[in-house]
């Protein structure tokens, strides 16, 4: 398939602006949705990691959706001539706390756009960097990737890249058991419409994917608390996660991962059924 990239090029730089309130109900949710024991925090306390995607979300009205159910194209993101995507990772930087009761401010920019050839074929690789502040300044800078790849034919499976195999020798291990009123209620709570992750029929009949796709943001807060949990009050400053394959709802994954040997930062892994590597992360500590 041969795609020009070019007219893509020329949008980068598009930025958008949006406000919100971070208020408690959407945290109980998390906290419920992630079966956690802690307390929901409260007007001045920061939030958890991960959390903030409870906010700031894409209200794009009903008639701006694709099949797929995400917006067919956005004040930052162009439309893109390859129909089907994917979470492809994230890189954080933690500022500051963002805490219940603040009120933010968020900046989305269009800031790269690639074209690759991968295993399942012809893929754009687009990338939005978004800031939040809060009355206090800067308080997170996100660089969020997303792959765009090309339409399944009727009838045929989706394909699933095969990784390497996982790590085995490490002291963090957490089993995940996935289903689909956990990743309903993460598409509530994030205001995620990805069909993908909630309507089985269109996800194997459309995408061709053999059960529904575990969100690669869920499996990006398995590893946030995997780390926060095992290093209690270290703060993290920086998260950087590739994502490999995908993850389904057919069976459990591990969350796995260790500090490095400087004892500065942490390496941590997903892992599918099959012991390979879902998505990478490596963190540091301020």
């Amino acid at each position: 398939m041969t795609i020009d990239i070019e007219p893509l090029k020329e949008q980068l730089g598009r930025k958008v602006e949006d406000e919100d309130v971070v208020t408690e109900a959407p945290l109980k949710g998390m906290i419920a949705t992630f079966d956690r024991d802690e307390k929901v925090p409260r007007a001045g306390e920061p939030i958890a990691p991960g959390w903030h995607l409870c906010f700031l979300h894409s209200y794009a009205r009903r008639a701006a959706l694709g099949e797929d159910g995400l917006p067919v194209q956005s004040d930052v993101l162009p439309k893109m001539p390859l129909p089907r995507r994917m979470y492809a990772g994230s890189t954080f930087t933690f500022e500051g706390d963002i805490r219940v009761g603040d009120r933010l401010r968020r900046e989305t920019e269009f800031t790269d756009v690639q074209l690759r050839t991968g295993s399942t074929g012809t893929l754009i690789v687009t990338t939005q960097t978004r800031r939040i502040f809060t009355p206090r300044g800067l308080a997170l800078s996100e660089a969020a990737s997303t792959v765009f790849r090309e339409e399944v034919k009727a009838g045929a499976k989706s394909g699933v890249p095969l990784r390497d195999a996982a790590p085995r020798d490490v002291p963090w291990r957490r089993t995940i058991r996935p289903d689909p009123v956990m990743l309903f209620r993460y598409s509530a709570l994030t205001f995620n419409p990805h069909r993908i992750h909630y309507d089985r029929t269109y996800c194997i009949e459309t995408e061709g994917y053999p059960g529904l796709v575990v969100h690669g943001p869920f499996a990006q807060q398995c590893i946030f608390d995997l780390l926060r949990d095992s290093l209690p009050g270290r703060r993290i400053a920086t998260v950087a996660l590739r994502a490999r394959a995908p993850l389904f709802d057919a069976a459990p994954f591990d969350v796995i991962g260790r500090p490095t040997p400087d004892g500065k930062g942490a390496e941590l892994w997903t892992v599918t059924p099959q012991g390979t590597i879902a998505a990478q992360a490596t963190a540091t500590f301020a």
